[in-house]
C-alpha cells in the first residue's frame, strides 16, 4: 500500500512530537544520582560527595514554588525567606526516595529549631493517596507541594543548581537563593554537608 506524501509529514511530526516529551521526562527518571546541567559558564562546584554549591555572590534567586501541598493546603515558598529551605523532590514510587525518606524527617525535626524548613516537592504522583501514605508510613510532617506532570521543577532557571533527577534536594540560603543541590538519595550525614554552612552564613 502506498503512502502518502502528507501522512509520512504528519507521522514525522507525531515522532518528533514523542522524542521531545521523552526528553522532556528526562528528570522522572528514579536513579540515585545524575550530572551536573546548565551552561558551560556556571559557577557552580561540584564536591567529591555528589554535593554541588555555590559561593554566596553568585548564587541565583529560586523561582516562585506556590500551590497546594499534598495534604490539600497551600504553601509559598517565598514565605519562608529568612530562614535556610530543603527543598526535595520526591515520589512515593521511587525507591532512592524511599532509602533517604527516614533522615529527611529526622534532620527536619531536628533542624527546625535552628530556622531550618523543609519543603517536598512531590511529583508523578497521580494522585494524592500514595503520597499521603508515603508520608505517614517515614513520618514526614514537613509540606510536599503536590506537582504531579512537573511544572514546579521546570521553573529552576537554566544553568542554576536545577533538579535532573528523582530524588533531588536543592538548599536555598536565608535570601532565598538557590545555595547547594544533590542528584542523590541523601543521608543525615550530607544533608548537615548542606545545611550547616548556610546556617552559619551571617
Amino acid at each position: 500500500m502506498s503512502v502518502s506524501p502528507a501522512f509520512r509529514r504528519r507521522r514525522t511530526l507525531t515522532l518528533a512530537a514523542a522524542a521531545a516529551a521523552a526528553g522532556a521526562l528526562t528528570l522522572t527518571a528514579c536513579g540515585s544520582g545524575g550530572t551536573s546541567g546548565g551552561s558551560g559558564d556556571t559557577k557552580f562546584v561540584t564536591g567529591t560527595g555528589g554535593i554541588a554549591t555555590v559561593a554566596k555572590g553568585d548564587r541565583q534567586n529560586a523561582p516562585e514554588l506556590s500551590g497546594e501541598t499534598v495534604d490539600g493546603k497551600q504553601l509559598d515558598v517565598a514565605s519562608l525567606k529568612g530562614k535556610v529551605v530543603v527543598l526535595n523532590v520526591w515520589g512515593s514510587w521511587c525507591a532512592p526516595c524511599r532509602a533517604e525518606a527516614p533522615y529527611l524527617a529526622k534532620v527536619s525535626k531536628e533542624m527546625k529549631a535552628k530556622g531550618v524548613e523543609f519543603v517536598g516537592i512531590n511529583t508523578r504522583d497521580t494522585d494524592k493517596g500514595p503520597a499521603q501514605q508515603f508520608e505517614k508510613e517515614f513520618g514526614v510532617d514537613y509540606p510536599s507541594l503536590y506537582d504531579p506532570i512537573g511544572k514546579l521543577i521546570l521553573r529552576f532557571p537554566k544553568g542554576s543548581l536545577n533538579p535532573q533527577a528523582i530524588p533531588s534536594t536543592i538548599v536555598l540560603d536565608k535570601n532565598g537563593k538557590i545555595a547547594a543541590r544533590a542528584l542523590m538519595a541523601l543521608d543525615d550525614t550530607k544533608l548537615h554537608q548542606m545545611i550547616d554552612p548556610l546556617i552559619a552564613e551571617k
